[in-house]
């Protein structure tokens, strides 16, 4: 009963509210874990990071990236990663502990939002990891030309993916930033009649010999809004055992690729600059 009170008492004497660009950023302690905050902007979950074990990953959505991240190359061999969306930098810290001495950039807007994450949840000074606060594809085409073995993507602005990162050639640019061979993925969130999340497989497909799509199955059959975590590369992927993690884990998920996956673009088109809208915003209902 102590535990609880000190708990509560901590959570309201510590939680970080502050004005950033992108609206009102929230850190709130989490009270199970002595150094952990997840990071709300205008009342939607963003990210959760628990300094003392940066290899936690606690949103769902952040795990399936994570076993990408752990399956882009052999086991803690290091790697050149690009972070489009940084947040709380959860997944770059996340790769910098289960891959240590890798190189990352991180890409994120917000310049005030960053300030904010070095200020109160500080980067291990170990980690080779650079911030640059700008728009993702502006940050995108600084990138040299098959520097990356990895592009994350996982951009958010009130809570919808900006249009200009949902064509063709914005997947151009990741293509040429990453070397051959290398993986691309992205956190992609729609709901029913899920016409965005179709149309970003076919651009995918237009772009990526390979393709994987990992999502909890009420969101594939297009019951709920939700996340959906697209797999991309011009080689093989680790496809049975990213199927047997996605479905081993506490909220399990279903992996498509191949045959089914394209049946389920629906006969969607790729998505070109001209033709590019941004995602839809989810409904209220989300975040309650």
């Amino acid at each position: 009963m102590g535990r609880s009170r000190d708990n509560r008492r901590r959570a309201a004497a510590e939680a970080v509210v502050e004005a950033v660009e992108g609206g009102l950023a929230e850190l709130i302690p989490d009270p199970d874990r002595a150094r952990a905050w997840s990071l709300l902007i205008d009342g939607a979950p963003q990210s959760h990071v628990d300094l003392d074990d940066p290899a936690h990953l606690s949103f769902e959505y952040q795990r399936r990236i994570g076993h990408v991240i752990d399956l882009a190359a052999p086991p803690g061999k290091p790697v050149q990663a690009v972070h489009l969306g940084g947040g709380a930098l959860t997944l770059a810290r996340y790769t910098a502990a289960t891959r240590p001495r890798s190189t990352q950039q991180v890409v994120e807007r917000d310049a005030a939002l960053v300030q904010l994450v070095r200020r109160e949840l500080p980067l291990d000074p170990g980690a080779r990891i650079r911030v640059r606060s700008a728009d993702a594809r502006e940050g995108l085409a600084k990138v040299p030309d098959g520097w990356a073995d990895l592009i994350v993507a996982d951009v958010f602005s009130g809570a919808r993916t900006p249009a200009h990162l949902t064509s063709t050639e914005f997947l151009d640019e990741v293509r040429r930033a990453l070397r051959p061979g290398g993986v691309y993925t992205a956190n992609l969130a729609d709901g029913p009649p899920l016409a965005h999340l179709r149309a970003q497989i076919a651009t995918a497909a237009a772009r990526f010999a390979e393709l994987a799509l990992i999502a909890d199955p009420a969101v594939l059959r297009g019951k709920r809004f939700g996340n959906a975590i697209l797999v991309a590369s011009d080689s093989p992927l680790p496809l049975a055992e990213l199927t047997r993690r996605a479905a081993s884990d506490p909220h399990p998920a279903r992996l498509e690729h191949g045959a089914r996956l394209m049946d389920f673009t629906g006969g969607a088109t790729p998505v070109t600059d001209i033709s590019a809208v941004a995602s839809p915003a989810p409904p209220p209902s989300v975040f309650r």
